[in-house]
């Protein structure tokens, strides 16, 4: 833009009073959906070679396409170096807003489906796997047996806070887990399903399982297994903290839940665990909360979305089964 008067004089002309009148000759009439779309591809990919084998296009045909974007826009979307290319602050502006415009077409496409069927479409759901082997798990069963033309993606996200930019870059519908507080993005809205807090666990034919009454403290040196570098794990931390406590360290760190409850079934380990993942597998694995004081905050768990994300009727219906599903452990 420095260097570029000419396309200061343009980019201002769609300022002025009569910049609707401008959209509509120059821009609304003249913008290619297939330019935007490899003008994204060449973003995502940060680099023009690359964006060309994805699209399996020439790369002289992808140069030609933001040329054009550029020129038609009157600004330059893209720095051009020897490591590939970089946005420049209107090409991000350019990338935000059509990653929106694209999504926005994708889930016109998909309301038509639903009005000419119904039963038919598709949820993208983000959450971490205590959640997908919890409530996710609880409410696939019901919900794909009323609705079995429906696919329901999962997608990775154990720490929600870092993984917003699925949501922004529409890649999912809603994510599911814990809802950081204050939620502080604008752009973001959220709703409370339950409360959440971790409990102390063990097999049921564990030595500790048949005590009335235990200290946190009897238990440090037993084997622990423990969530690996998770927000719950903070919460865990802070459980023995409050008793003047350190977190064990004998034991196993397992991101898997599933290798985690097979592991305390074996009667040689304690856990912590979230009541609502213990409450949806209670009846798929022998396991039993010890009577351990164990004070923790709880924390909220919910359904995060993107305000100028419009829902889907379909997307609509499968939060609808959550929430009846999260009902019997949501408090009054």
């Amino acid at each position: 833009m420095r260097g570029n008067p000419e396309g200061r004089t343009r980019m201002r002309s769609f300022v002025t009073r009569g910049g609707t009148t401008k959209w509509n000759d120059r821009i609304g009439c003249r913008l290619k959906l297939y330019d935007l779309h490899i003008f994204l591809t060449v973003a995502e990919m940060g680099s023009m070679g690359k964006a060309a084998e994805r699209l399996t296009i020439s790369q002289p045909s992808v140069s030609k396409a933001i040329a054009d974007l550029e020129h038609m826009i009157g600004v330059r979307l893209l720095n051009r170096t020897a490591r590939g290319v970089q946005l420049t602050p209107a090409g991000r502006a350019m990338f935000r807003r059509g990653l929106g415009a694209f999504d926005e077409l994708r889930q016109g496409i998909k309301d038509i489906e639903f009005l000419v069927d119904p039963t038919a479409g598709e949820v993208r759901v983000g959450c971490p796997e205590a959640i997908a082997s919890g409530l996710l798990l609880a409410s696939l069963a019901p919900f794909s047996c009323k609705h079995p033309r429906v696919t329901v993606s999962v997608f990775a996200a154990d720490d929600l806070a870092h993984e917003f930019r699925l949501l922004r870059e529409r890649t999912i519908d809603f994510l599911l887990g814990e809802i950081p507080t204050p939620l502080a993005e604008e752009d973001l809205e959220a709703e409370v399903l339950y409360d959440e807090r971790p409990f102390i666990v063990a097999g049921v034919k564990n030595r500790w399982a048949g005590r009335r009454r235990i200290e946190l403290a009897e238990l440090v040196d037993e084997l622990w297994l423990l969530p690996r570098e998770s927000i719950f794990q903070m919460f865990v931390a802070e459980g023995f903290q409050s008793k003047g406590l350190a977190l064990p360290k004998l034991g196993v760190r397992s991101y898997s839940v599933h290798q985690r409850f097979n592991l305390l079934a074996t009667n040689r380990f304690i856990g912590a665990e979230a009541g609502s993942l213990l409450r949806f597998n209670v009846d798929r694995f022998p396991l039993k909360v010890l009577p351990v004081d164990f004070a923790v905050r709880s924390f909220a768990v919910g359904i995060i979305q993107l305000k100028s994300q419009e829902t889907s009727p379909i997307v609509q219906t499968f939060i609808d089964c959550l929430r009846d599903v999260a009902k019997p452990i949501r408090l009054p």
